[in-house]
């Protein structure tokens, strides 16, 4: 979906009946249908007298009414905004957004009201934080904020990092090696699109494009990831974890341990508006997923690893979520909906959610599963975790397929590789490499088959 913006002088703001709807995606359909009409107000006084002429013609409107709002639903990269004779208004220099990955209401109504803070003429704000480019929305009426957009060429490392980190090309190491620069805003839709029914919580994100927005090196479009901005009191590095609730802290895990996240640090989970009631535990939310989903078997960090909440054993609904995770159906989710995440990637997140249903059901819990999926450092020296171990002696004992099979390693995979990858097997050989591993997990954690 694309929304197309004109602004000129003379802009005048939603009424009041246009921002009631605007708060309730009940009435997006409504919504999108009163943007039109109010942007058609922009123009000339003949133009509005020859749209009151063709608002006379009811039967007519109503049905070019529907096949908008069937278009804006159908087709990603439609403009929302036309001119009364049907004609696309000119969009060299109008702020457009368009989204390029993401689906589902929530995504289409976050898209919708980013455009309509861009159509009052509000610039998105710079955020200080962090150490790449990030930009706050808000909403033109309320004041409230909306969305952050983190632009793909100012991420850390990257040529339009804001920030003086770096002016590297995408393609090549980031700041976690095994993470590409230009490839962190992918990894940010994954996570949400992996989080099946809002487990953990991750806000609805997408993959869109800017163009004519005001951010810096803003000459080009520019593709950014979109989060809808999560309004909180503190993050969890502000206050004490055991005032958070266990089911939280779990279900972050989960995520986390799922992606193999190599960045869950405490400014990243949100404490949520608590009001501090006794005996009341406050609720974190996740974001920042740009360094997950490594090209190999890197080392994960968790700030969660040494909370009490990882040391309570799982809950029965938390037991089955996790038997309930198919790795193969979500890899499939991934090369579909994501075709440019690399398969290597993929399958990390594959043998990271085995290793999880295998601890899981063997009565693991989250601190356990962690302190087995990270590395140690001993006399200055880092040794490989558990997992990395147990990886290393399976795929040295997989048979290589014949030299004739085509060879499925990806393109383009430069980097240097400092742990276990499965980027390099064929499927054949990655086929016998999980059989093997499911094998072993059975008698690693002495459970049957999950």
């Amino acid at each position: 979906m694309a929304v197309a913006i004109n602004q000129h002088h003379g802009f005048k703001p939603f009424s009041r009946s246009q921002r009631c709807k605007l708060q309730s995606f009940s009435h997006l359909d409504q919504t999108i249908l009163e943007l039109n009409r109010a942007t058609l107000s922009h123009h000339s006084f003949k133009q509005k007298q020859k749209l009151q002429q063709q608002q006379q013609h009811t039967h007519l409107l109503e049905s070019e009414e529907a096949d908008i709002i069937h278009r804006s639903f159908s087709t990603p990269c439609l403009p929302l905004t036309t001119l009364s004779s049907g004609e696309d208004l000119p969009s060299s220099s109008h702020p457009r957004i368009e989204i390029v990955r993401g689906t589902g209401a929530p995504v289409h109504a976050l898209v919708v009201e980013v455009a309509i803070a861009m159509a009052s003429g509000l610039h998105p704000k710079p955020l200080p934080n962090g150490l790449g480019g990030a930009y706050l929305f808000c909403n033109p009426i309320s004041g409230k904020n909306i969305a952050v957009a983190k632009p793909v060429d100012e991420e850390p490392l990257a040529l339009n990092n804001p920030k003086d980190l770096g002016s590297q090309l995408p393609g090549q190491p980031g700041l976690k090696t095994s993470i590409r620069i230009g490839e962190a805003a992918t990894r940010e839709l994954a996570a949400y699109l992996l989080d099946h029914g809002s487990f953990a919580a991750v806000p609805p994100t997408a993959l869109v494009k800017f163009s004519h927005a005001s951010f810096f090196a803003n000459d080009a479009p520019k593709l950014a990831s979109l989060q809808r901005f999560i309004g909180h009191a503190f993050d969890a590095g502000e206050l004490g974890p055991s005032l958070y609730s266990v089911s939280s802290v779990h279900q972050i895990g989960i995520l986390d341990i799922r992606l193999l996240n190599l960045d869950r640090h405490a400014g990243n989970m949100l404490v949520m508006n608590h009001g501090f009631v006794p005996g009341v535990a406050a609720h974190l939310v996740p974001i920042d997923h740009g360094f997950c989903l490594p090209e190999w078997l890197d080392d994960p960090y968790f700030e969660w690893l040494h909370w009490p909440q990882a040391s309570t054993p799982f809950s029965n609904s938390e037991l089955d979520y996790i038997s309930k995770l198919d790795p193969f159906k979500d890899a499939q989710i991934l090369r579909s909906e994501l075709p440019l995440l690399r398969e290597s990637s993929i399958r990390v997140l594959v043998v990271c959610t085995i290793f999880l249903k295998h601890a899981a059901a063997a009565g693991l819990c989250l601190t356990d599963i962690g302190l087995l999926m990270t590395r140690e450092f001993c006399g200055g020296k880092e040794t490989p975790s558990e997992l990395e171990t147990i990886c290393s002696q399976v795929k040295a004992s997989v048979p290589l397929d014949v030299p004739n099979n085509n060879n499925e390693e990806e393109e383009g995979s430069s980097c240097e590789i400092s742990g276990i990858s499965f980027g390099d097997m064929r499927k054949g050989e990655w086929e016998s490499f999980l059989e093997i591993f499911d094998k072993v997990l059975c008698g690693v954690f002495g459970n049957k088959q999950v």
